[in-house]
């Protein structure tokens, strides 16, 4: 699958940027035609061969390196309402598995999972996406998933792919395939690797008389962003009987602006979607066309949103945009 996806995006790239340059050169030899002056091809020729090889060394790079150069981000957290037991707790935030990812190069997966580990994490959270087409990818990797650790243990959402929308019909609403495929997910997450998969839930975290509270929605998908989705998560429904410090685990950062800073005052929301595209070039990201908040720390007032740019890829190269791991650490004013 991926190796048919790496093909035709690189025939694609090499097709535009191979194009770009005969497209001026036929402007400008009308205009030279019209004006009395003659084009050279030359150099609008060489530069079109260049550009495609650009292209293919780029991808090249992005499948067999960018792919796999992982990156620990650290970020600290400071907000006055975290309960002083929770001074210094440290949260890993990964996202977008997307396991299949990972079917050529087991070993980096086994490494991800041992550099996770490493850090000792009190919680670790997971926003969604744990695979691209179906659970079946997931088999291959639950002796090192059920090895992730943490004090806390894991609290996972499902996102977009979770709904396995892209291979048993495209839905907004719920129907009998689709949900037989997304229970199976559910019942593989908490019961084969005992994760706290949050569906329109939230769990309270106790440290002596202190707590504070995770809220995990179903994908939301906020219309006016990104590529249309589904949403089935109800906000409302996880929040109830929630107060003290609080942190939103939402797959799709749209969701952000869309619902939970205008009718919520949670403080603190994690997700993840976008990949960055998977490409960042001198900072920016193609990302940026669709979303408005695309990787990283994000501030409206009191409210705060990281997204996580992805462990896997739903194309097989990442150029510039490596894959993420995030260590959240909360600290009291």
């Amino acid at each position: 699958m991926y190796c048919t996806m790496l093909t035709l995006t690189a025939v694609v790239l090499v097709l535009i940027l191979a194009a770009l340059p005969h497209i001026i050169w036929l402007l400008l030899y009308v205009i030279g035609k019209i004006c009395g002056f003659k084009v050279s091809y030359a150099p609008f020729g060489w530069s079109a061969l260049g550009l495609s090889l650009l292209c293919v060394l780029l991808l090249i790079y992005g499948t067999y390196i960018g792919r796999w150069k992982f990156k620990v981000t650290e970020v600290e957290y400071i907000n006055h309402d975290i309960p002083k037991a929770f001074d210094r707790y440290r949260i890993v935030h990964v996202s977008d598995l997307h396991l299949s990812t990972f079917n050529d190069n087991k070993q980096k997966f086994t490494e991800l999972i041992d550099t996770i580990n490493a850090i000792e994490p009190d919680l670790i959270c997971f926003t969604g996406d744990m695979v691209t087409i179906g659970k079946i990818e997931a088999q291959p990797y639950t002796n090192d998933l059920q090895r992730l650790t943490a004090k806390d243990g894991v609290i996972s959402v499902l996102g977009n792919h979770d709904f396995m929308i892209y291979t048993l019909g495209r839905s907004e609403k719920p129907n009998a395939d689709t949900d037989a495929e997304v229970e199976k997910l559910t019942v593989y997450e908490r019961d084969t690797l005992g994760w706290n998969l949050l569906r329109n839930a939230h769990q309270i975290i106790h440290r002596g008389n202190d707590s504070i509270t995770i809220i995990g929605v179903d994908n939301i998908n906020s219309s006016n962003q990104g590529f249309k989705t589904i949403s089935r998560g109800d906000l409302p429904k996880a929040m109830a009987g929630t107060d003290g410090f609080r942190i939103l685990l939402t797959h799709d950062p749209s969701h952000w602006q869309a619902e939970v800073v205008p009718q919520t005052d949670i403080p603190l929301t994690l997700s993840g979607h976008t990949h960055a595209a998977q490409v960042r070039i001198c900072g920016w990201t193609p990302a940026s066309w669709m979303f408005n908040e695309t990787d990283g720390l994000y501030k409206v007032e009191d409210q705060t949103l990281y997204i996580n740019i992805g462990l896997g890829c739903t194309v097989p190269f990442r150029i510039g945009a490596n894959p993420e791991i995030t260590i959240v650490t909360l600290k009291s004013e």
